[in-house]
Order: structure tokens, then sequence, then C-alpha cells
């Protein structure tokens, strides 16, 4: 008897314990709770902490369903864009979002995040493609990247809203050419780089040219006034001279012309090569002939003293 009474009191026991822990959740800080009864939610818990609920979930009565109360990311990889100027490129975006209406969330994607991801996936790509379409080649490469992001994020914000999310970000991860385009541009931009470095060379040469003008009329000017400088001096060289030759001759007129003639003897018959045809008693030699006759005067015997002579005498 004892036995039987222990045995259902430990049943109600069991019972009680499994009624209490089916009745009981917990929600974490990472995550929110939607109960659902009968299909239909009857509450949202967004706050951490321990809730209670109706017992027996497999009897369609209260059940949880946990959402990610966090940062959410979701990546469209390798989509081929076109540009208004019909070249494509390959762009990789991805999106950042959170689940702000866990209720909605549930009613239009029945919590699925896969579901919603697949319908915010499908919005990205069209939006893109057509932010892309109505800019130039170079838009995406360029500042204006921002503002294109930003006509993303607003095409992207109605259908997320809908869904019960809220968006955090959008970006481009990745913007690249495609082959064929790559190639074109690669080529272009080699074409413009040559070009601009014929157009440096040619300014080059132009500024060589110009500099070696102006050094050569430089070395012209500066030459003229060096041989002008220099024409000056010997002038006035030439002035002094002619002035002391002066002073000297009319202090001495004989020793200067005795000095021009020795010069003009040196500059005559200093060569070994030169011959003259003059006469003995040219005026060029007078001074010669004064040292000859001078020399034999010095060595001629002096004379014999004269004799006087008686006069004869007359009848």
């Amino acid at each position: 008897m004892i036995n039987n009474r222990s045995s259902i009191i430990l049943i109600v026991l069991a019972a009680v314990l499994v009624i209490a822990y089916a009745s009981v959740f917990v929600v974490n800080e990472r995550q929110q709770a939607i109960v659902v009864r009968f299909g239909e939610i009857r509450a949202v818990k967004t706050e951490p902490g321990i809730y209670f609920k109706l017992p027996f979930a497999f009897m369609d009565a209260d059940r949880v369903q946990y959402v990610p109360d966090q940062a959410l990311r979701f990546d469209l990889d390798d989509i081929r864009v076109q540009v208004s100027g019909g070249k494509f490129y390959e762009v990789d975006a991805f999106v950042v979002y959170k689940i702000a209406d866990p209720r909605r969330f549930r009613e239009t994607v029945s919590g699925d995040r896969e579901s919603a991801e697949a319908r915010l996936r499908t919005r990205l790509d069209a939006s893109l493609r057509r932010v892309y379409g109505l800019r130039g080649f170079e838009a995406a490469l360029s500042d204006e990247r921002a503002s294109m992001m930003r006509e993303v994020r607003a095409d992207l914000r109605l259908d997320a809203e809908s869904l019960g999310l809220s968006l955090e970000d959008v970006r481009i991860r990745r913007t690249d050419l495609t082959q064929e385009v790559s190639q074109q541009t690669y080529e272009r931009m080699k074409a413009e780089r040559l070009a601009e470095a014929e157009l440096i060379r040619a300014r080059g040469n132009e500024e060589g040219q110009r500099r070696r003008a102006i050094a050569d009329r430089q070395v012209v000017e500066i030459v003229a006034e060096a041989q002008r400088d220099s024409e000056i001096l010997r002038g006035e060289g030439e002035g002094e001279r002619t002035k002391i030759f002066a002073d000297a001759f009319q202090r001495d007129p004989g020793f200067f012309e005795f000095y021009r003639s020795m010069a003009a003897y040196s500059q005559a018959i200093g060569s070994p090569d030169t011959t003259l045809l003059l006469s003995p008693q040219s005026e060029f030699f007078r001074y010669f002939n004064s040292a000859n006759a001078q020399e034999q005067t010095e060595a001629a015997p002096p004379a014999a003293p004269a004799v006087p002579v008686a006069p004869e005498a007359t009848d």
C-alpha cells in the first residue's frame, strides 16, 4: 500500500516537473522568441529572460520559434551588370540586416531566413542592374560609388521593411571588369599613356631647344662683350704705348730713332730665312754704316805731324 502511494507520488511529481519544464522557455541576449498558439502569434519576446507558455507543443498549443537578434549578412556574388555605354562589370555585393519586427517576419516568410534572403537577393540583383545601367563606365570606380550604394539601399528598404527587416548596410565588395572589357580597357589605357608620353617628350624637346637657343644667344652675347672689352683694352693699351713712345721721342729723339731702328733690324733679319736686297748705302743701314765708320776711325793710325816747309828765296 505504501509502495503504491509512493509510486503515485513519484508519478505526480514527474508529471508536474514535465509540465513545468514544457511551460518554461529562455530567451538569451542573441535571440528573439515568437510564441505561436494554434498557428497564431500570441506573443513576441525581445528581451532576455525566462518566460512561460502553455505546455505540450506537440498538441499544437504554445510553440516557441527563435529568431536571431543580431546583425546578419548575406552575399551576392558574380553579378554581371551592364553600364550605359554597353560594357559589363562583374560585381560582388553584400547586405547587412537585422530582424526588426519578428511578428511581421513570422507572418511573411514564416520566420525562415533563407526565404527572406532569397527575396532580398532578387531585389538586390535588380537594383544593382538598374543603378549601374544609369551610369557610365567610370562611375563605379569613382567617388560616385557611394551615392550608387545609397540608391541601392533605398530600393531595398521598402522590401526589407515588408519582411520585418531593417537594413544596416549595403556595400559593393568588388567591381571588376569582365575579361573582354579588361583587355579593351588595357589597350585604351596603354594608348593613352603612350600619347601622354609622346606629349611629354615633345614638350621636353621643345623646352630643350628653347634652353639651347637661350644658351647659344648668351654665349654669343658673352663672347661679343668679351671681344668688345678686349678691343677697348687693346685700344687703350695701344694709346698708352703710343703715348709712351711720344714721350720718349720728345725726351731723346736720337735714342728713339735708334730704338726704332733696332726693333726694325730684329724683325727684318731676326730669322735666318730672311733675305734682304738693299744697297749698303740705304737709309735702313745708317746705324750699321755709322758703327763701321766709327770702327774704321778708331782703327786708323794717327796722321804724321805736318813738316813746315820753308819758303824758297827769290831773286
